[in-house]
């Protein structure tokens, strides 16, 4: 069985903006790494703490925290860290991607964010968590990022020029 079979297939946006997530993807255990990295986010400055779980389609789950910088621009948020520890061992497709946060509210990924999860498809699935039990959000990227720039509207690059 394929990871993709054993997960499920991923269900696109709703027209309210929800999404029907696969039942197979196991969130509780993606809330856990999600969570478990946010234990160790470097947030001095806000001391708003996010850790983030992504599930590759070959059932691999890469963490995430967000590291802030005393040059604000230059913090990493938790989503774009657990995008880059996967990009970094390989993987490309993913299942779902789970964010926690400490509440009050689940709180949904920034626009940056946004826009890097919809380079690697607009049809997964998005929950954001409240570790203090006030809120749970189930969302996917389409949704969160309606009209997302995405690869097919950039000019193709001939084989030549890729090198």
């Amino acid at each position: 069985m394929s990871a993709a079979e054993k997960h499920g297939s991923v269900s696109a946006a709703k027209e309210d903006g929800s999404v029907s997530a696969p039942a197979s993807i196991d969130w509780g255990a993606l809330v856990a790494a999600a969570t478990a990295a946010r234990a160790n986010a470097h947030a001095p400055y806000s001391r708003f703490l996010v850790g983030a779980a992504l599930l590759a389609d070959d059932g691999r789950v890469f963490v995430g925290a967000n590291c802030e910088n005393a040059a604000y621009p230059l913090g990493l948020c938790a989503e774009r860290g657990a995008i880059s520890a996967a990009i970094t061992a390989g993987a490309r497709r993913f299942l779902a991607c789970v964010v926690v946060t400490g509440g009050p509210g689940a709180a949904s990924p920034c626009g940056g964010c946004r826009q890097v999860l919809a380079e690697f498809g607009p049809s997964f699935p998005v929950r954001s968590v409240a570790l203090d039990g006030s809120g749970v959000l189930d969302s996917s990227v389409a949704a969160l990022l309606p009209f997302a720039f995405d690869p097919a509207q950039l000019p193709m690059i001939d084989e030549k020029r890729r090198a």
